[in-house]
């Protein structure tokens, strides 16, 4: 192939851009593709988290209406989260806090915790003939208190239309800490409509609440976006094999799908939020190691999780995306 063209990046590979004007002024994105129908914008400024993914052309995520924030912008307390969650394809919760805000331990812990409005440290982009790796590094750590470090390696193949996320939580205090972490992952329009097909095979499904309650037996059904929607929270037991757990998304409109692939040991716990309201229209599939419903009822319950001095956790999700339903139904 080097012989047709100028510069690799003429077909794929990884470019670096600087957001101008509003609320994201300033922040630092990490544009991948991979020559083969596949782009990613990593959000570096946001904990290298990754706010918008196109497949051939279409959109895959969700972008809420806040759109870009940077960090300096966000509301740490109580559900000021929403005021600068972009959403986008997916959002990491943690890492010592997810979902409800709360208050625990003597900490007032605002929704789905800090991380997402760390800035990541960008340590190396590496690239080879079979894909694009970069390393990121993020510091969730304060004098006197936690001092988690998240190292993040990206994955973007270029044999195949998939990517994946690698990351090694350490806990470098010399006390334990609690350890929570929720992928967000939002799916969006035009993947999300009426006529998509979500698949999460599951051993059984709870309701969050009596409103998700009355509609459990449509749990997996989308609709078409409606005014004054409340959202809808479900609890999956999903099936493994060999460990390994799947879920996804397809829609016949545009001939287009992903699915999820993750360590259910690591990440025991999944959600699905259902939100099918006029612009806030976003469907998640949320992999994690807890449920959202804050890190107060998880040490009630004894369900929290912790990490001790020198400890870490490893967890990997695989993002395959494809643009054939047969293929698409291999999978399920």
């Amino acid at each position: 192939m080097k012989n047709y063209i100028g510069n690799p990046l003429q077909t794929r590979g990884a470019e670096q851009y600087v957001l101008q004007g509003g609320k994201g002024s300033g922040m630092h994105f990490l544009y991948v593709r991979n020559g083969l129908g596949l782009e990613a914008w990593l959000s570096l400024d946001r904990a290298g988290d990754i706010s918008r993914v196109i497949f051939k052309g279409d959109n895959m995520g969700y972008f809420a209406p806040c759109g870009y924030v940077a960090p300096q912008y966000y509301d740490g307390v109580g559900a000021g989260f929403l005021k600068s969650f972009t959403a986008g394809f997916f959002t990491t919760c943690g890492l010592t806090a997810v979902g409800s805000p709360c208050s625990d331990d003597g900490e007032d812990l605002p929704l789905h915790g800090t991380v997402s409005n760390i800035p990541a440290e960008l340590k190396a982009i590496e690239e080879d003939e079979t894909g694009l790796t970069v390393k990121l590094a993020v510091s969730d750590a304060v004098l006197f208190g936690r001092k988690l470090v998240m190292n993040r390696t990206y994955t973007f193949s270029y044999t195949e239309n998939s990517f994946e996320v690698r990351d090694t939580v350490t806990n470098e205090a010399d006390t334990k800490s609690p350890y929570m972490l929720l992928y967000h992952c939002n799916m969006g329009y035009p993947l999300l409509s009426e006529n998509s097909l979500v698949n999460i095979p599951n051993n059984g499904i709870i309701a969050r609440d009596e409103n998700a309650e009355k509609y459990i037996e449509t749990a997996l059904e989308t609709e078409k976006p409606q005014a004054g929607y409340q959202e809808r929270c479900y609890y999956y037991d999903v099936k493994e094999n060999n460990g390994v757990a799947r879920v996804g998304i397809y829609n016949g409109d545009i001939s287009k799908g992903v699915y999820l692939t993750y360590n259910k040991s690591a990440l025991p716990c999944f959600t699905e939020w259902k939100m099918m309201g006029k612009t806030d229209y976003v469907l998640g599939l949320e992999p994690g190691n807890c449920t959202p419903d804050g890190r107060d009822v998880l040490r009630k319950n004894g369900a929290l999780k912790f990490l001790e001095p020198d400890e870490n956790c490893t967890t990997t999700i695989k993002f395959t995306f494809m643009d054939n339903i047969n293929d698409y139904e291999e999978v399920f």
